[in-house]
């Protein structure tokens, strides 16, 4: 799976789409060529990446000595750096820019140290780094999760998580990373305490403990969905017949489920899977809000197309002032992205 810089769900709340297959699989196929579209607006990936990379040194155009221009190899974390299969000591490396990085666009070497670049028997990848590559790490802690082998491709997670994820996210536990392919229910252990009529106002549900749940995540109960809004104690205030189901009575002692489970692909971007003890912390990898906004734009736009038959969506006349098609808001929002995440052409120093 390549990496998103939206969710799914994100998308369908957007637009307000129901849970089917059919509308999930368009949905993703939306997500994904509009995270793409992002890039290539951007000229750079966003998410981070285990990776080891290689340089010719010396290279065309000659750089100065000590510098090691990264262009589109953009680095968030340094963990080893060789030239000429020599070891370079991390104290006599700087990472510039320094002033707002990461991410950085070049490796230098300290002059006053003294260590150089170069040595091996050929120019040709002369120099290897290690590292992150990417343009920011920026994780949130989103909740804990079960228990995970090495070969496991289901996650279990709690409430607050399964409320704070979905089919695209990119989570880390400890040094693995994994992309979210799927999401099913599973059991959450309680039950209705008491029972619950089939009026669409009625939306207070009973439950034998509230801290079993968490706000925004969607629960199950006989083939109902809803969405809990807000928690009062031991009562769930929701929003009944959820994402198109249908609303229903139900009974006291009534099993609740909810989409914890989650199925994953492991060892994504460049780590290794490994085994994870129960309790342990989930981390959810966070794109820039304008990136994950413009993504869940594109989308939305790409899913409006395809809905019209690849019919013009955009309204008569409206033009820009080059002449050509005006977006409106959608390029507003485009510009911006670019602006303050967009990677601008330079001119390199030699």
């Amino acid at each position: 799976m390549t990496i998103w810089y939206a969710t799914r769900e994100d998308v369908k709340a957007a637009l307000d789409s129901k849970e089917t297959a059919r509308n999930n699989a368009r949905i993703d196929r939306a997500v994904s060529a509009a995270s793409r579209s992002v890039d290539g607006l951007c000229h750079r990936t966003f998410y981070p990446q285990q990776a080891t990379r290689s340089w010719d040194w010396p290279a065309t155009p000659g750089p100065r000595p000590w510098r090691l221009w990264l262009d589109a190899n953009e680095l968030i974390r340094l963990d080893a750096l060789t030239s000429g299969g020599r070891a370079i000591d991390a104290a006599d490396v700087l990472l510039e820019p320094n002033q707002y990085g990461p991410p950085y666009s070049r490796i230098e070497l300290n002059i006053g140290s003294n260590s150089a670049f170069g040595g091996g028997p050929t120019p040709q990848r002369d120099i290897v780094v290690s590292g992150l590559f990417g343009y920011r790490d920026d994780t949130t802690t989103v909740g804990t999760h079960t228990g995970l082998t090495t070969s496991a491709t289901t996650l279990t997670v709690d409430a607050a998580a399964s409320a704070a994820l979905g089919v695209g996210s990119l989570l880390r536990l400890d040094d693995e990373r994994l992309t979210v392919t799927g999401r099913s229910m599973t059991d959450t252990g309680q039950t209705l305490t008491a029972t619950l009529d089939q009026q669409m106002k009625t939306v207070a549900v009973a439950v034998a403990s509230g801290a079993a749940f968490a706000e925004t995540e969607t629960i199950l109960i006989d083939a109902e969905r809803m969405r809990v809004e807000e928690i009062a104690g031991d009562t769930l205030i929701v929003r009944r017949a959820w994402d198109g189901s249908p609303n229903a009575p139900h009974s006291s002692g009534a099993a609740i489920y909810a989409p914890r489970a989650l199925r994953v692909e492991r060892g994504a971007v460049g780590t290794l899977a490994a085994a994870h003890s129960p309790g342990g912390d989930v981390l959810r990898w966070d794109p820039p809000p304008l990136v994950r906004q413009l993504a869940i734009a594109e989308a939305v736009r790409a899913i409006a197309f395809e809905s019209a038959g690849g019919a013009r969506v955009l309204r008569s006349g409206e033009t820009s002032k080059e002449g050509k098609p005006d977006l409106g808001a959608l390029q507003a929002l485009r510009d911006a992205t670019y602006d303050e995440h967009g990677r601008k052409a330079r001119s390199r120093g030699v």
